[in-house]
């Protein structure tokens, strides 16, 4: 089936932009076409350094005929306004259809519309596509309207091979390309991906992106395995890299060893963020190396030894930089540094970063209390754990922040586990990293995390919608990772009502990307006064335990029969049911075994609750299953005698309220 291929052709595209630009390319154009009518096989888009490219295969030549059906007047109308219905449809009267509705008879037109050509509909769709694309920045250039990225050169549009015609501010389409800069022909004619990918490849450029990511690997690897090196992987780095380069050529240059003595992150940070180059170790021993790697787009006709040179050059600068930073933030004590922070707003309504640290320590010291950790060490850290925000090495380049602050305490002679914990206290910054070891790094980390959380929430400056400034989501998650991860118990209670829900709603998101039901959290959270989130995450997993057994199925639909049944009792009679049963008006058995298991089963759930042994009050809480059964099926609730429909609507609120004991089982779905 035909195929129809794009490229826009333009001046350097940021890297950081174009796999989004690619995949929005392809969502615009494949949408565009399914509502003019057009139906494909499938589509993969490309971004690169001067081009994002689309293919579209097996795509429809013709869009499907449509039949409208439009109503018309009724048989009988005035003359006037059936012509009116001619003319409007384009159709003569024996043209029209009679069809009966319930106020008699009525013309129907059935107007044929020949679905349009692909390449009409393409036509229209490329150009309107160009003009409405989403850059998160864009420029005019010349005399005309037309924003994009970088100014736009080409455009190749061709369908089954042969050239779509539009033009667009002067740009026409055609069937022409262009290959490398510097090495490649500057005229190349393609009609299909196949033949365009191939040709390109010819001109020393890889179109596609996972593919050019690919060879930097695969060269680094080899480049470094040969010299007895490895790879610091860098996978941000090496999609960077693929997006600067058409043709990648992996060089390895070198610089002097006096710069290893700057801590290692410092030099791999450096040559990243200033030359994108890639850092190496060495495979016996895996300390750094005094060599990198660099990503050049051309084969240089000397080997890369000027483009080595020139890098050489400029690392060595950006090292001698670095080490000037080191070696003066160290005449400095961390305490010195760290009484700058008087001087530094951390909000406009929440103060200084000093006035911050002062809270962070009062904080920490009382988490190291609850979870066991060095009441005074966590103090020292949290005093601390800010200091590096003022240094010369962290003001470069702000990513070092806490590692610079364990390096520079170490230096000092801190002790290790505190200046571990100055690094560990942003952690975890991700869903994929890793949370502090040690106790005293969690107790700082946490009351990092908790501070911000209630400062933001005093000042109403909470996340809306998709808006999060301040990355409050990320902090919540980061307190429930410590805490599940470590098991600790870290009531808190120092979080309002309004907190509690947000880490509520946070918790569920953790819990479900494990598998876990959010109904689940919803109804231990509904018990009321749930601060403590490891408790709440072993209620849910005893919970969703029990309701995958039968005894839990059968009590759940007990349960909510039960509460239904209240609910419209209470409803029609204006009142609740909420007093004690009269033991002495149980008259049948059912009734009677049900209120001696429901007084039993609430003793047992709640020494269990009390010895945090939920799986035992999920045990006690079962045995209501058998006898909740056998009263639905022995005794009438809505009895004539008004004395015993009371009784036992009491003893139907008695079991919502036994099972309230461990869960809101009206919030459980099912």
């Amino acid at each position: 089936m035909p195929e129809l291929l794009i490229e826009l052709f333009s001046e350097e595209i940021p890297a950081g932009m174009q796999a989004k630009a690619a995949e929005n390319l392809r969502q615009m154009v494949t949408n565009a076409l399914v509502e003019a009518g057009l139906t494909y096989e499938g589509a993969q888009a490309h971004g690169g350094a001067r081009r994002l490219v689309l293919s579209v295969e097996g795509l429809d030549a013709k869009a499907a005929d449509v039949n409208e059906e439009r109503k018309g007047p009724r048989v009988d109308a005035p003359q006037p306004a059936i012509e009116g219905f001619l003319k409007s449809t384009g159709l003569s009267l024996g043209q029209l259809k009679v069809q009966d509705d319930k106020k008699g008879q009525f013309y129907l037109a059935v107007i044929r519309r020949p679905g349009r050509t692909a390449t009409e509909i393409i036509a229209e769709v490329v150009p309107d596509t160009i003009r409405k694309f989403p850059w998160p920045k864009s420029m005019r250039w010349g005399s005309g309207s037309l924003r994009w990225v970088r100014p736009l050169h080409s455009i190749v549009c061709t369908f089954d091979g042969e050239v779509v015609h539009f033009e667009i501010e002067g740009i026409r389409s055609g069937n022409v390309t262009r290959g490398h800069r510097f090495m490649g022909s500057q005229h190349i004619e393609v009609r299909r991906f196949e033949d365009y990918a191939q040709k390109l490849h010819h001109a020393f450029v890889i179109v596609d992106a996972s593919a050019r990511i690919e060879t930097i690997r695969t060269e680094a690897r080899n480049l470094a395995f040969a010299q007895g090196l490895e790879l610091i992987e860098d996978e941000g780095l090496l999609k960077e890299t693929a997006g600067l380069v058409e043709w990648p050529v992996v060089l390895m240059g070198s610089f002097d060893e006096s710069f290893l003595t700057v801590p290692p992150e410092v030099i791999a940070t450096s040559i990243k963020n200033h030359q994108k180059c890639f850092a190496l170790r060495h495979a016996a021993t895996g300390k750094l190396a005094n060599r990198y790697l660099l990503v050049s787009n051309l084969v240089a006709k000397d080997g890369g030894r000027t483009i080595i040179a020139g890098n050489n050059k400029v690392i060595a600068a950006r090292l001698s930089d670095a080490k000037f930073f080191w070696d003066q933030d160290r005449k400095v004590k961390l305490e010195v540094w760290a009484k700058k922070l008087d001087a530094i707003t951390f909000h406009a309504r929440l103060g200084s970063q000093g006035e911050r640290v002062m809270r962070i320590e009062t904080l920490a010291a009382e988490i190291a209390k609850t979870i066991g950790a060095d009441v005074e060490k966590a103090r020292l850290a949290a005093r601390l754990a800010k200091a590096d925000l003022v240094t010369g090495m962290v003001g470069e380049f702000p990513e070092l922040q806490g590692l610079m602050g364990r390096y520079y305490a170490l230096d000092q002679g801190v002790d290790p586990e505190v200046a571990d914990a100055i690094r560990d206290h942003y952690k975890p910054v991700g869903p994929t990293d890793t949370i502090p070891v040690s106790a005293v790094g969690q107790a700082v980390a946490l009351a990092d995390k908790l501070d911000t959380l209630n400062g933001f929430w005093s000042i109403d400056e909470k996340p809306t919608g998709s808006k999060d400034p301040y990355a409050l989501r990320r902090s919540a998650l980061g307190v429930i990772r410590i805490i599940l991860d470590k098991n600790l118990r870290l009531p808190l209670t120092f979080c309002g009502d309004d907190l509690i829900a947000f880490f509520a709603d946070r918790l569920k998101v953790h819990l479900k990307e494990q598998g876990k039901r959010h109904d689940l959290i919803d109804a231990v959270f509904a018990l009321g006064n749930q601060n403590d989130l490891l408790m709440v995450t072993k209620r849910v997993e005893a919970l969703s335990k029990f309701l995958e057994t039968d005894d839990g199925k059968n009590l759940l639909a007990g349960v909510k029969r039960a509460s239904n049944i209240l609910k419209i009792e209470e409803k029609k009679d204006g009142r609740s049911y909420d007093g004690d049963v009269n033991i002495s008006q149980l008259i049948k058995g059912e009734e009677k075994a049900l209120h001696t298991a429901i007084t039993q089963a609430v003793g047992q759930v709640r020494r269990a609750l009390r010895e945090e042994d939920f799986e035992a009050a999920m045990t006690a809480i079962a045995k209501l299953r058998v006898p909740v059964d056998a009263f639905f099926e022995g005794v009438t609730v809505n009895d004539k005698d008004a004395t015993f429909r009371e009784n036992r609507l009491r003893l139907l609120n008695h079991i919502r309220a036994a099972t309230a004991e461990v869960a809101d089982f009206s919030r459980i779905e099912g």
